[in-house]
């Protein structure tokens, strides 16, 4: 031992005799002799000294050495883990690599050698390392790492390669009948990853030939119904028809949905109520797809199953606020009962909501039917009494009493919360232009226009004041020229908007050319149907002489919204009704 080693090693000793390392009671019993020579125990030692200076690249050498000269499996996961701390995956490839060799039946030391096998991307090399990290592992366990290996292995980018070696890799696995199923749907995974859905339908195939009552190969052709079609479905339906796992049903059911397959996703809802009548979910799912199918009753008995059931979820769980599908739950029940017009059940149904995020939705619904209820003073003063969360939130309560107010044509009491809130944000160009149509709405055109022309000062690039006030002038047959100018300057923003293309359209109109306001209205209505548009197809084509045509662009009209007023009053006034 050099003079430097040895100076080392008596500093040590002398700590540990001293007490200043540790201090130890004296053994109860004769010590056990170790196999810890001085060479040993300086290569311990500096490796530590290294690796608490941060010199990790140094304590690896000596560490590895350390494990190599006592044969330990311990100093031997040290080595591999000082390696990756330094990012040195060769280094930590050769530790992990002696330490298999010299215990080769370690699960650690073959997880170690496979993980950075595949951290390298050394793909070819992964087989005998696989193999021997599956066989270390009881059935259970083999079977859930099989299942996991798709998503250990998502990043290799050589998809054929990597299919190739964990086919062969799983071999042994594919003979037994306990893995075989596994085996075969990751090997499908795989090769539907690697572009080889024909292949991957294959494995699914041979794995639920192996064993028809595994997960796995339904859960894989589950996946490829969307590819393979009718030959993966088949796959499903048979294990399907045999006590199916519910999440199996459930995951067939959301790939019929995204198929648009409503009629088959709500009676694969049907038989897993019936097989599992506690399965909350199910219900929630079948509510939902009979509501679709316009059956009311069955949906709230539905719904109201699907409530029951998390209700009793929540107690065991003792949760108090309501779960997110909960809230729709009710949202959905509430829809129902508000459209029998049962207004009190509506308002029930939304009181048991108690969920923060969803006040505010919450809220505006409820004030909604007490405003069909006659009762507005109460819904404004729900919407007002709203917690504001954030900043946004106080925009939100005025936007939506202002909208309900609309609704029922207060448009005075409208108005009046916008002055307050414009008072209150003179900035705030969205409440202007909101309190200026409503303006209109009250006949109140210069007030319109002064608060137009304000946005416009306040915002130059606002092409919906430019566009509105253009609109305004044409409508009223005045300042033509002013309000070509207007919209015109409203399409310099956005050239091809059916709605500025309808502005465009009435001023035409309002100007005396017919044939170019029905040319630009015709153009607008097919880009963005909208019942306003039709009015004015209609007005402009019924003072061609084209009632059959106009009649037409009205019943347009009306299936996109029965009740618009500007579609009624222009279909009321040219047919000389009151």
């Amino acid at each position: 031992m050099t003079p430097i080693k040895q100076l080392l090693v008596r500093a040590l000793f002398f700590a540990l005799a001293s007490g200043e390392v540790l201090a130890a009671a004296p053994p109860a019993t004769a010590p056990l002799n170790s196999n810890l020579d001085s060479e040993l125990f300086y290569e311990i030692l500096v490796g530590d000294i290294n690796a608490q200076a941060g010199d990790n690249a140094a304590a690896f050498g000596f560490i590895l050495n350390a494990a190599r000269r006592a044969n330990s499996s311990a100093l031997y996961e040290k080595a591999v883990n000082l390696a990756l701390q330094e990012h040195a995956g060769d280094s930590a490839l050769e530790a992990a690599k002696s330490w298999a060799k010299a215990f080769p039946a370690s699960p650690d030391a073959n997880r170690y050698v496979f993980q950075i096998l595949v951290g390298l991307n050394q793909i070819a090399n992964i087989q005998a390392p696989l193999r021997r990290m599956l066989a270390a592992l009881p059935v259970p366990e083999r079977v859930t790492m099989i299942n996991q290996l798709p998503r250990i292995f998502m990043r290799v980018t050589e998809r054929t390669l990597l299919t190739k070696v964990v086919e062969k890799s799983l071999e042994p696995d594919i003979a037994l009948h306990t893995t075989s199923a596994a085996a075969w749907s990751a090997i499908g995974v795989l090769r539907s990853l690697a572009s080889d859905p024909k292949g991957a339908l294959d494995a699914a195939k041979r794995g639920a030939a192996s064993n028809p009552h595994a997960p796995e190969p339904v859960v894989l052709a589950i996946g490829l119904m969307a590819t393979q079609g009718s030959a993966a479905e088949d796959i499903v339906r048979k294990y399907l028809a045999d006590k199916p796992l519910p999440d199996l049903r459930m995951a067939y059911t959301r790939s019929l949905l995204i198929a648009q397959r409503y009629g088959d996703s709500a009676e694969q809802m049907r038989l897993l109520t019936h097989e599992k009548p506690n399965f909350a979910e199910a219900w929630l799912l079948r509510g939902q797809l009979e509501l679709e199918e316009r059956k009311p009753e069955l949906a709230e008995n539905s719904l109201k199953n699907y409530v029951a059931l998390a209700s009793k979820q929540d107690e065991t769980a003792k949760t108090s606020t309501t779960d997110r599908n909960v809230v729709q739950a009710y949202f959905l029940l509430a829809q129902i009962a508000e459209q029998d017009q049962r207004l009190d059940a509506a308002l029930a149904y939304l009181s048991n909501i108690d969920s923060p995020p969803d006040a505010m939705r919450v809220q505006t619904r409820k004030a909604l039917i007490l405003a069909r209820q006659g009762k507005m003073a109460e819904a404004r003063k729900l919407i007002r009494d709203v917690p504001e969360l954030n900043a946004e939130d106080g925009r939100t309560k005025i936007n939506t009493e202002v909208a309900l107010l609309r609704e029922y044509k207060q448009y005075q009491a409208a108005y009046d919360v916008l002055a307050e809130a414009v008072l209150n944000a003179p900035q705030e160009t969205d409440f202007l232009y909101e309190q200026a149509l409503i303006a209109e709405k009250l006949g109140k055109t210069d007030e319109m226009e002064r608060l137009l022309r304000q946005i416009i000062a306040l915002k130059p690039d606002n092409f919906q004041a430019y566009n509105a006030l253009g609109y305004s002038l044409a409508d009223r047959g005045i300042r033509l020229t002013e309000a070509r100018q207007l919209i015109t300057k409203a399409m310099g923003f956005l050239p091809d908007d059916p709605d500025l293309m309808d502005s465009l359209a009435w001023l035409e109109f309002r100007s005396g050319n017919a044939p170019e306001a029905e040319r630009l209205l015709k153009i607008a209505f097919k880009a963005r149907p909208n019942p306003e548009i039709a009015a004015h197809l209609g007005e402009v084509l019924w003072s061609s002489g084209q009632h059959k045509a106009a009649e037409s662009a009205w019943e347009d009209g009306l299936r996109l919204s029965p009740k618009n007023d500007t579609l009624v009053e222009t279909m009321n006034r040219l047919r000389g009704k009151p």
